[in-house]
């Protein structure tokens, strides 16, 4: 570790903290005011299988926690004179991230209060995309699996449309992969606490160092960490959309700010970015919308062969630990490459997963009717989607096994 590293982990420690503190003051309030905000999750027939309304408030107190320690940090920063070393981050690149989750947090509010229908939401996305881009995030390069030589967009006009395409393609994946993931208690919130302190330390080891961005990370660290005792099985309170939209824009942009790494993101956050992937190709090729909801998710696949919710949310944790430690042992082009494997490997574990989660519900049928009788299809299984029904962003959160 550098000297400018070392130097910055002071500061790094005191944002982790101070975050933690805020937030796990913070959520008991959001559990207590949601009756009054309107954001209570009501258990029904469909998927939701908790037995108990549970706020869904968390994302509030996870998002003002970021903010809050944020901007009182930069103030405390240009008061004192403080400088952090290393490469820096543009003031309108910090603007633009916490904007972003401020927005995030707004919208994803509306949702869990209003059940907002799907188009809304979806282009609440690529609203959160261009204020990414209004602040200059960009995507400049990518990792070339086939080469040594990384694809650089430069400032050309087809370069300039190639990195818009490619970060606003990147904000709006992972705000869906964080939405497709936020399946079990405390699942979403411990799978991004991963990637964001990966994300943290890859920003203090590799040269060149970035204490600034190291420091933002440790800031939605310790917002999730303060957080998560309530979100742990049994939730007293879910994250919510607003967590969704403020928690995956923050990833998104905390891995592409200074020297992009959207690669070991890519990698870290691997398990839930490859589910996503396969969900989406499973339900086209079946003919329908990308948002239905269902339980063909890999926690849903991992309940179904047997596995307790917290069995599944630990086994999962694990997942994203092997590959957070893969992330830092390869280089830029050894983690694309290291990615594209995984999602083949994991196509295939997921067809396995499928097709013996298939058979054990066969056999389970059987024995309960031995005259061979077939059971009626559960409705759960296959929810109705419409603009009207539940989608995908309305119905995934939290559910309980």
């Amino acid at each position: 570790m550098s000297p400018e590293a070392f130097q910055a982990l002071p500061l790094v420690a005191i944002a982790v903290a101070a975050s933690a503190l805020l937030s796990f003051l913070l959520t008991p309030l959001a559990i207590r005011f949601a009756p009054r905000l309107g954001a209570i999750d009501i258990p029904d027939s469909e998927r939701r299988v908790h037995e108990r309304p549970i706020p869904r408030t968390g994302g509030l107190a996870v998002a003002a926690s970021f903010v809050t320690v944020g901007v009182l940090g930069l103030l405390a920063s240009q008061l004192f004179d403080v400088a952090l070393p290393g490469r820096p981050v543009r003031s309108a690149e910090i603007v633009g991230l916490m904007a972003g989750v401020v927005v995030g947090a707004l919208i994803g509010y509306l949702d869990d209060r209003y059940q907002l229908r799907a188009r809304w939401q979806f282009g609440a996305q690529f609203l959160l995309a261009g204020i990414a881009l209004l602040a200059g995030i960009r995507i400049d390069r990518l990792p070339n699996p086939l080469g040594e030589v990384a694809f650089i967009f430069d400032a050309s006009a087809i370069g300039t449309t190639a990195a818009v395409a490619a970060t606003t393609l990147w904000i709006v994946g992972m705000l869906n992969s964080a939405n497709f993931v936020d399946g079990l208690d405390g699942l979403l919130a411990g799978v991004s606490l991963i990637a964001v302190t990966t994300l943290g330390a890859i920003s203090l080891v590799v040269p060149p160092v970035q204490p600034v961005v190291a420091m933002l990370c440790a800031l939605l660290a310790g917002s999730l960490l303060g957080f998560l005792p309530y979100n742990s099985y049994p939730a007293r309170v879910f994250i919510g959309t607003a967590g969704v939209f403020a928690v995956g824009y923050a990833l998104a942009v905390l891995s592409v700010l200074g020297t992009a790494k959207v690669a070991v993101a890519l990698l870290v956050l691997g398990v839930p970015v490859i589910d996503t992937f396969w969900i989406i190709i499973r339900r086209v090729a079946a003919g329908r919308s990308p948002f239905d909801a269902d339980r063909g998710h890999f926690h849903h696949r991992l309940l179904d062969l047997g596995l307790t919710h917290r069995q599944a949310v630990l086994l999962i944790y694990a997942l994203c630990i092997v590959l957070a430690v893969l992330s830092l042992a390869l280089s830029g082009r050894g983690q694309i490459s290291a990615f594209l494997v995984i999602v083949l490997a994991g196509g295939v574990v997921l067809y396995v997963m499928t097709r013996r989660a298939g058979r054990s519900l066969e056999r389970s049928s059987y024995s309960d009717n031995p005259d061979g009788e077939q059971p009626m299809e559960e409705e759960a299984a296959e929810p109705r989607d419409s603009e009207s029904g539940p989608s995908e962003f309305r119905v995934c959160s939290q559910e309980r096994a």
